[in-house]
């Protein structure tokens, strides 16, 4: 693309690689770099850095008709610092960053380093090609949701970077049986409080966690062993802090310009300008900079919410041109976003944190819908994590709680979340928030992480909550590693192991998400028991039948209703004492009885373990005694014939 192209695309939203234009580039032909810089109403623009003693010899930048200031100089060399010095619209004179920066300096420092991003030879082309062939709607997705500085600490209190993680984090993943890793935002942000969700940088990678280049090997280590890799991105707002993108040529320029919808004040940022071309081209180039040059499978939109409600926020707001709630530019926006992503990397993972239900999700764009793969069901888990903080007792009068999703569980294509918004802030820990004595509170555990599991949907599930941590996460501590010496502890991370391993295994559990082919509900009305039981289908005869008790009373001679004749093997029982439970072994296989129950013609009778989950498969099917009788008359009346 020429310099003309580049310029014109930038100002029609349609620049989808505009760090190969803005930033700091090896200057074309000669000695010394080139920075360009977007400012279309600054009175002046000039260079700063280690090359001009910063502002004792600024260097002089010409600025285009679309608003860009440029210079070439000699001066600057590789390692540098470097920012630019804004004589702001109204002669305000500020500091500030490259937005387009893919390197900045150590924090509290924001200088951008002059240093042109290095290409890898990348080692993962068996992975890329899978991905490719087989994508990800009817393969397993069970996500580790990380936020890459609290994972682990050192001793001096002190972050792994991605070279240590790929050495620890890597195995963990692999013994853990998990088929994706999540990382909370790695883009380069001023202040750890933030969680990373409080952006600067959009091109850079956040210098705490290390290098590009060691994040780019731990990506490639994770495809090795078959591994996913998602990050969370946030298109939505921004740091308001004065030197990074805030007001930067002293008018609105990366945010509206309406006051209220600039100004996020439910998180004190700025909200960016969805429907100005210039944004557009910034905000979807940031977007495939990461699954391009990072190799990443997956982008979790955060805050979908933000962009499409004008009301969403604490602040006054104005109804649209139609007199609705709906931010039409964010809508348009994150169809736009969509669309472009999928047609560069279709294979790319799409999802959106987003809790309302005004707006299709993921239904495809000529639907009106916004195009993402999947939508985080806010829904499911608020409603699932309030039933199982319930004393057992009171269970059965809010056990709508439990089967409420079914009635809208294909409506999007979901992602099932235990992230860290329900960890932290008062909100306990998972294993804190169950119900009992701490026998009981693994217990319920162990029961809900497998209702997940067997619930239609992807999974995820936040680091720490695989083995019971019972402290609430801390951004700015390592996980309490300390908990694995106790033994309920390393048996429930044992059984979160066995369980996603027993995911990945059963192909009834992932390869039909998106409809009721791939489910049959048995029982959704004991609520006298508080048992929930159903059945989730393969797309080649594969079945399990999968039973929740709910209360801790364990139920000997338990009879249900099955869809099929033959006899059943108890394959998951998670009262095992390997998973810290008081069961030494299984139910023994057992067969079906032909009885009439509800609309089954046959049932299966089996002890149902206190607090427990009991997943089954039909180990041999055989013909009821009924149907082998309708045949022989079937048969004979063709022999009279």
């Amino acid at each position: 693309m020429t310099i003309a192209d580049q310029v014109y695309t930038f100002g029609t939203g349609e620049n989808y690689h505009l760090q190969n234009y803005l930033g700091v580039h090896p200057a074309n032909g000669e000695a010394g770099y080139t920075f360009r810089v977007w400012a279309p109403h600054a009175e002046k623009v000039q260079l700063i850095g280690d090359f001009t003693a910063w502002r004792e010899k600024p260097v002089a930048m010409t600025r285009n008709e679309a608003g860009i200031w440029e210079t070439t100089t000699s001066l600057a060399q590789e390692g540098q610092l470097y920012k630019y010095l804004v004589t702001r619209n109204g002669g305000q004179v500020v500091e500030k960053i490259d937005p387009l920066a893919t390197y900045f300096e150590k924090r509290p420092g924001t200088g951008a380093v002059v240093k042109p991003l290095k290409e890898k030879k990348w080692k993962d082309s068996l992975w890329m090609g899978r991905r490719k062939r087989f994508g990800f709607k009817k393969r397993p997705v069970n996500i580790y949701e990380v936020h890459a500085a609290s994972w682990k600490h050192h001793n001096d209190g002190s972050p792994y970077t991605f070279k240590e993680l790929k050495e620890d984090l890597i195995p963990y993943l692999v013994e853990m049986n998990y088929t994706h890793v999540e990382f909370m935002p790695l883009m380069a942000h001023p202040l750890d409080m933030s969680w990373g969700y409080q952006l600067m940088g959009y091109f850079a990678f956040e210098h705490t966690y290390g290098s590009p280049e060691e994040f780019k090997d731990f990506v490639e280590a994770c495809h090795q062993e078959n591994i996913g890799v998602i990050v969370d991105w946030v298109p939505g707002h921004y740091t308001q802090n004065d030197d990074s993108l805030a007001y930067f040529d002293g008018t609105p320029t990366f945010e509206y310009q309406d006051h209220d919808r600039a100004h996020n004040y439910r998180w004190g940022a700025l909200n960016f300008d969805l429907g100005k071309n210039q944004v557009q081209s910034f905000l979807i180039s940031s977007a495939l900079f990461w699954i391009e040059h990072y190799h990443i499978d997956g982008i979790r939109v955060d805050a979908v919410s933000n962009m499409l409600y004008l009301d969403y926020d604490e602040g006054p707001w104005t109804p649209n041109k139609d007199g609705g709630n709906r931010n039409l530019e964010g809508y348009h926006f994150l169809q736009k976003l969509n669309r472009v992503v999928k047609d560069y990397h279709p294979d790319v993972m799409m999802i959106a944190e987003e809790a309302t239900a005004a707006t299709p999700i993921t239904k495809p764009i000529e639907e009106g819908g916004l195009g993402f793969d999947y939508k985080w069901n806010m829904g499911w888990m608020n409603d699932i994590l309030r039933f199982y903080e319930m004393d057992p007792i009171y269970r059965q009068y809010d056990y709508q709680l439990v089967t409420f999703s079914f009635m809208y569980a294909f409506n999007e294509n979901f992602i099932l979340p235990f992230s860290h918004d329900e960890v932290v802030h008062g909100k306990k820990s998972m294993m804190h928030k169950m119900w009992g004595d701490r026998y009981n509170q693994f217990a319920g555990l162990r029961n809900l992480y497998t209702y997940q599991i067997c619930h239609p949907g992807k999974k995820l599930l936040f680091m720490g909550s695989e083995f019971g941590q019972f402290l609430e996460w801390k951004y700015n501590e390592g996980l309490e590693w300390s908990n694995l010496e106790d033994d309920m502890n390393a048996k429930m991370r044992h059984f979160t192991s066995q369980l996603n391993a027993f995911y990945k295994e059963h192909k009834a559990l992932w390869q039909i998400d998106d409809s009721f082919d791939g489910l049959e509900i048995i029982d959704a009305d004991n609520k006298d028991q508080t048992v929930l039981s159903f059945v989730r289908k393969g797309d080649k005869g594969e079945m399990l039948l999968c039973i929740f008790n709910m209360t801790p009373v364990e139920r000997p001679d338990f009879k249900l209703g099955v869809p099929v004749a033959g006899v059943y093997e108890e394959i998951l029982n998670t009262e095992r004492e390997e998973f810290g439970g008081v069961w030494k072994e299984n139910n023994t296989v057992t067969a079906t009885e032909e009885e009439k129950w509800k609309d089954y013609e046959q049932t299966l009778t089996f002890t149902l373990p206190a607090l427990g989950a009991s997943i089954w498969k039909v180990k041999r099917r055989f013909q009821s005694k009924k149907k082998v009788a309708q045949k022989k008359v079937s048969e004979a009346k063709k022999a009279k014939k």
